[in-house]
């Protein structure tokens, strides 16, 4: 197969922005040259941004597509689809999708088993139908009675590259502010303020029955299968030195600041949520993220609910100054691919996987900046 040449291009780097080409042979990056071209052929990329493909390593979007009304439960392939077409589209090439196991309502999508979702996936697969190269990320709600019996599909299972650790017992963590938990499930999960208020008295008792015995099984297991691990939403430094001590390499969305200091003091990786820098905050009133970062404390950003938030939280960071271009490409790229030890991607370089999207920044009537996606290629393969 003959190589294949973008040129014209912006190259993000790991630290700086060249004007210049790439060369790609099967699959991979042969070379990457500044300055014109040298080749008379190939792809012109008329000027605009040549950055890495996205590494996204925490969304909820395929939670949302399998059910995108409370108590309504789409089919898992059209789900799957319209999922994998709208991470392309945000210029994600490898994702992991965030799937919950453990829930005691009935009626949540996490409180059911993921077999036939698992199903789906490798049916697309093997059928080359996705765009994105997906792996699994197990979200584990400790508190919850039936986290283990719902997590038996995914052991052992290949995809499986990544599990977090959850309480979202009210009065703590994220949801320490009552309130504020109760907007969220009234409003997202569609309870009633009777059904949050017995969730509520029924909380604290759970979690003290089964948050940490379910905790030390993870745990286990991660370390015997060399499986990446994840804190999620530490609140205190305790929060995260116990994540620390159980072998997680990752805290994501520390809610304060002092948090974020304590997981880098231990070496460890932070994630925060693009939307959080894309609305200047976070929705649940927790440290900001764009803060994090003037702190030198923000090491990656994920999409959490809306895919196209990675790319409109890079242009906010270079725009607000917080972060040149390169840094900020690195926190939905780089980062992400070490973090969960996927070396062979996330950046261009020579020896790497061809995962490249072409970005275009388009100037707006209110003197802002947008970032639009153009095209996407999966190891030299467009996808987009």
């Amino acid at each position: 197969m003959s190589p294949t040449v973008f040129k014209n291009a912006r190259l993000v780097l790991a630290n700086e922005v060249v004007d210049g080409s790439v060369c790609i042979q099967d699959g991979k990056i042969e070379s990457v040259d500044q300055g014109k071209p040298t080749h008379t052929s190939g792809l012109d990329m008329q000027g605009d941004y040549l950055m890495p493909g996205f590494v996204e390593i925490h969304t909820d979007n395929f939670e949302r597509h399998l059910m995108p009304r409370p108590k309504v439960q789409w089919a898992e392939m059209p789900a799957l689809l319209a999922h994998d077409a709208e991470i392309a589209a945000a210029g994600i090439t490898t994702v992991f999708d965030a799937l919950g196991v453990g829930d005691g309502d009935p009626d949540s999508l996490r409180g059911s088993t993921w077999d036939a979702v698992l199903e789906t996936l490798e049916t697309c697969s093997q059928q080359d139908l996705l765009r994105a190269d997906h792996h699994i990320h197990v979200r584990c709600e400790l508190p919850a009675p039936n986290t283990i019996d719902l997590f038996e599909p995914f052991q052992g299972h290949p995809r499986l590259s990544l599990i977090s650790l959850m309480d979202h017992t009210p009065g703590q963590r994220q949801w320490e502010n009552i309130e504020v938990a109760r907007v969220y499930y009234t409003g997202k999960k569609g309870w009633s303020n009777e059904k949050f208020e017995r969730q509520i008295q029924l909380a604290e008792e759970l979690q003290a029955r089964y948050a940490q015995p379910h905790r030390q099984f993870f745990v286990d297991y991660c370390k015997t299968h060399g499986i990446a691990l994840a804190s999620h939403d530490d609140t205190t430094p305790a929060h995260v030195t116990q994540a620390h001590n159980e072998g997680a390499k990752v805290s994501e969305f520390p809610t304060t600041l002092l948090a974020a200091q304590t997981a880098h003091a231990h070496g460890m990786l932070t994630v925060m949520g693009g939307p959080n820098v894309v609305r200047g905050g976070s929705h649940s009133g927790n440290v900001s993220a764009s803060d994090l970062a003037r702190h030198g404390l923000l090491d990656i950003l994920s999409s959490d609910y809306v895919p196209g938030s990675l790319l409109s939280a890079v242009v906010r960071l270079v725009d607000d100054e917080i972060l040149d271009l390169p840094h900020a490409v690195s926190t939905v790229s780089h980062h992400a691919a070490k973090a969960t030890g996927l070396n062979d991607r996330g950046q261009i370089a020579p020896g790497l996987r061809a995962d490249l999207i072409q970005v275009r920044l388009v100037d707006l009537p209110n003197g802002k900046r947008h970032g639009v996606v153009k095209s996407v290629w999966r190891e030299g393969m467009r996808v987009l």
